[in-house]
């Protein structure tokens, strides 16, 4: 047998009658000769609820301090389990990030991990101990405690799983595998039985909640296999990995995606360097871009739209309005009520009249399509946020038959 690493989210470790079914999966793991590493987010909304009690103190908070009261939500999790685990006879330690090795950038709040020093970790494996490591969080040069931002436990499990070679990082969800959409909105949703590194990626970056999208990456990039499974039942998931056939399933999934900003700038000069001069502010300050459309010139001016996420509205539009004049811009306008609507496929690349499709389901439910994106295996649009749930049955229905 070889090293499994195992991860369980919020909901997963949720109360005690949770927690109870989460030893049940960790001892069977290691009862079958695994070495077994785990990895657990928060209880429930416990991240929220902190967030919440910071705001109620009503201080100007710095993201150092914030990251070390989220911290212990994790860690709150990492010991009730282990005390379950401990108290049917089996030897197990439970660590925090730092002491597990995990050494990050001093990002507060949205720490990268750099490396991790995983002899503590073979340590208390060698001495044949379940380890459980409290997710989303490291420690920095300085020895300050860092969080990983969101899906930050997703991030720490595959890292563990690439830094101890293990043989599978099993990622356990309150859903049971990859579904080619929402199955909780669109009902003939069908569960993937594998999916590629580059169409997971595509889909969690498009809105899809099963893995975070930096989890992904850095599983391609170092070949860890992974597996998304239900916590709750123990029906075969969805493995995720490189080296798939695509030639037969055309898409792999629908998603949408509500963390969507809109914004436009009107009569920009119509010139070299512009396009340049905005998108290199933007990124000084942070602002991740996603979709771009730039009008043709109308004399010597054109307009430039894009989106960005709804966290990064007002800097971008700090920005924007503190430079208007280098742009030879007349106004500014923003919408927040749009959502992008996506269709994933590595099968893409070889089919033609795959975005006509698409367009032809979004005509046929009447639903206006104001920008487009594409890549080899994904088509992205924006449209109403209202119509966004519509929009993803319509599409589905189209490409993915009963």
């Amino acid at each position: 047998m070889g090293i499994v690493v195992q991860k369980f989210g919020g909901t997963s470790v949720a109360n005690t009658e949770r927690i109870r079914n989460v030893a049940n999966i960790v001892t069977d793991a290691y009862k079958a000769g695994n070495d077994v590493v785990v990895v657990v987010s928060a209880q429930g909304d416990t991240t929220d609820d902190l967030i919440e009690k910071a705001k109620e103190i009503g201080a100007k908070t710095s993201k150092r301090e914030m990251d070390v009261l989220l911290s212990t939500g994790e860690q709150i999790s990492m010991s009730l389990l282990a005390m379950e685990i401990q108290g049917r006879g089996y030897p197990v330690i439970s660590l925090t990030g730092w002491q597990a090795g995990i050494i990050t950038n001093s990002s507060y709040g949205e720490a990268r991990i750099k490396r991790i020093e995983s002899e503590r970790l073979m340590r208390e494996l060698d001495r044949h101990n379940i380890v459980i490591v409290a997710g989303f969080q490291g420690i920095n040069k300085y020895d300050d405690i860092t969080t990983l931002g969101r899906g930050g436990s997703d991030t720490s499990a595959v890292a563990l799983a690439a830094a101890l070679k293990a043989d599978v990082c099993q990622i356990y969800t309150d859903v049971d595998g990859v579904y080619s959409a929402d199955p909780r909105k669109v009902k003939n949703a069908r569960k993937l039985s594998v999916i590629s590194y580059d169409e997971m990626l595509e889909l969690a970056t498009c809105g899809a909640q099963v893995l975070h999208n930096r989890s992904v990456e850095m599983a391609k990039k170092y070949n860890v296999k992974l597996q998304v499974l239900s916590s709750l039942t123990r029906a075969e998931g969805t493995e995720v990995r490189g080296g798939i056939s695509v030639e037969k399933m055309l898409i792999s999934g629908v998603t949408k995606d509500n963390d969507v900003a809109r914004i436009s700038i009107v009569g920009v000069d119509n010139e070299p360097g512009v396009a340049f001069k905005l998108f290199s502010l933007l990124a000084q300050k942070g602002v991740n871009v996603d979709i771009i459309l730039q009008s043709v010139g109308r004399g010597s001016k054109k307009d430039i739209s894009f989106t960005t996420t709804l966290s990064s509205l007002d800097t971008a539009l700090e920005v924007i309005n503190a430079h208007m004049s280098l742009f030879g811009a007349a106004e500014v306008i923003s919408d927040t009520s749009v959502a992008k609507v996506s269709i994933v496929g590595a099968g893409m690349i070889n089919n033609t009249g795959v975005a006509a499709k698409m367009f032809e389901a979004l005509y046929d439910a009447n639903i206006n399509i104001q920008m487009i994106s594409t890549s080899e295996i994904k088509i992205s649009v924006l449209i109403d946020k209202n119509m966004a749930d519509l929009a993803v049955s319509t599409i589905h229905s189209k490409f993915i038959q009963d």
